[in-house]
Order: C-alpha cells, then sequence, then structure tokens
C-alpha cells in the first residue's frame, strides 16, 4: 500500500485581536517563540500564550488609528537552520497583510525566538519597524557567519532584554544592536534590570514602553522622552539604556 505524501503546511494569520478596524492604516505581526530544532506544529494555544499580553495592549492603543494586530501561526515550532522556517514565515505575513490591507507600514514585534525572527525579517519592504523582546540569538562562532543586521537599515529597531534572561544572552542581543547602529542610527536597546526571559517583573512597563513605540513608528506619534534620548545617544548609551520602574504610569513627555 503506498504511503500517503505528507501535507503542504502553510503558515496563517489569526484573526485580528479586537475588533477589526473598518480601515486599516497600521499593522503589527506578532511572532510568538519557537524552538531551535522542531518540525512539529504549534497548536493556537501554545502559539498566543508568549504574545497575548502585549497584543491585547497594542490592540486596545491602536483601536481608533486603524491598528490591526494579528498572531503569525508558523508551519512549525523549529527555527531550523539554515532553513530559519520562522522568519521565512515572518515574511509571508507581511506580504500576506499587503494583500489585505495594501500598502499599510508593518512593525514585526517578536518575542524570544519570534524576536529573531522579527529581526531576520525585517528587511522586508512592507515593514519599517521591528520590536524584538528578549530575542534568542546564536552564540557567536568564528566559523559561522554573524547574525546579519543589514536587512534593519532603514528601519526603527526597538529591542528589549531582562539583564538576568538564562535563556536568551542579553549580551548577544546588546552586540547585535552594536552593529546594527553602526549602519542604522534609528535602533536602540532597553535592559530591564534584573528580570528574566518572560519579563515578568516589569511586565506594565514592558508592554508601556512597547505601546509607545509602535504607536509612534506606525503612527507618528512622540515617542516618550526616554526612548527618543535612547534612539539619539551614541553607542552604548542607547543599546543599554535602564528600563525605569514605573514606565509609562504617567506618560509624561
Amino acid at each position: 500500500m503506498a504511503q500517503e505524501a505528507t501535507p503542504v503546511r502553510s503558515a496563517r494569520l489569526g484573526r485580528t485581536l479586537g475588533p477589526e478596524p473598518t480601515a486599516v492604516s497600521g499593522a503589527v505581526l506578532l511572532l510568538p517563540s519557537g524552538e531551535q530544532v522542531s518540525s512539529r506544529r504549534p497548536s493556537p494555544m501554545w502559539a498566543a500564550a508568549s504574545v497575548r499580553a502585549l497584543g491585547r495592549r497594542l490592540a486596545r492603543a491602536g483601536r481608533d488609528e486603524g491598528l490591526a494586530v494579528h498572531v503569525v501561526h508558523y508551519r512549525c515550532r523549529g527555527w531550523n537552520g539554515s532553513e530559519a522556517n520562522l522568519a521565512g514565515d515572518a515574511a509571508w505575513a507581511a506580504d500576506e497583510v499587503v494583500r489585505r490591507y495594501g500598502d499599510v507600514p508593518v512593525c514585526l514585534a517578536g518575542v524570544g525566538m519570534g524576536g529573531r525572527a522579527a529581526l531576520r525579517a525585517g528587511g522586508h519592504e512592507a515593514v519599517n519597524s521591528v520590536l524584538a523582546l528578549a530575542p534568542w540569538l546564536p552564540a557567536d562562532d568564528v566559523a559561522a557567519s554573524p547574525e546579519p543586521v543589514k536587512q534593519l537599515t532603514g528601519r526603527q529597531v526597538l529591542i528589549v532584554h531582562g539583564t538576568n534572561d538564562e535563556r536568551s544572552d542579553p549580551e548577544l542581543s546588546f552586540r547585535l544592536a552594536a552593529r546594527a547602529k553602526k549602519a542604522n542610527r534609528e535602533v536602540c536597546r532597553f535592559e530591564v534590570h534584573t528580570d528574566g526571559h518572560a519579563l515578568h517583573q516589569y511586565r506594565d512597563e514592558v508592554l508601556a514602553l512597547a505601546e509607545d513605540f509602535v504607536m509612534g513608528v506606525l503612527f507618528g506619534r512622540a515617542f516618550s522622552r526616554p526612548v527618543r534620548d535612547a534612539f539619539a545617544a551614541p553607542p552604548p548609551l542607547g543599546l543599554r539604556m535602564p528600563l525605569a520602574a514605573g514606565f509609562g504610569s504617567s506618560w509624561r513627555r
């Protein structure tokens, strides 16, 4: 008996978080975390878990601006070496936004391995910004090419990392940011003192920072003073900007 062929998997966009805008003027693609190597397909609940709070916050903040927020459902959980499956799915999702909504600015917002996918796929022509929370990045290897950064030229990039992250080395995201900053001054990075990979200890501050960045890059709202300072400061200051306790509680500019 002939063996059945394995069906070809495809990535997909989840429904918009919150009501879908009648007129979409910007989009956020949420890229969940993943694994280094895996061919398993993530369940929808697994996929959304790491980005749900961020997505709800952004959908609420951008409701009146026409913001569409989607979770990207990957073909599989793994990055899988040179195949870079998660980055490929992020690029596909940006294409799908263009197909659905036309020429609107897109922010790729990823967590963990999804942060790496956001950074890698940031060169897509529809993408104007990248938000990477606790991005997982490969360790430096003299035998391998470093993680690329040229694709980020012309994009606004914010990286946020906890200093006590034991799953994604914060020093690696600093080194990537430093290389990216040489080619693109619109790169900044915030450090969340004593926080771990999930950024739970200062969750409210991290979500407020993400909202501040996304509303600025997609809709032209003025950045808060700390974000403006981080973009303007030369390395390493703008790449080791401390996220202050209580950030966003007053929204004073």
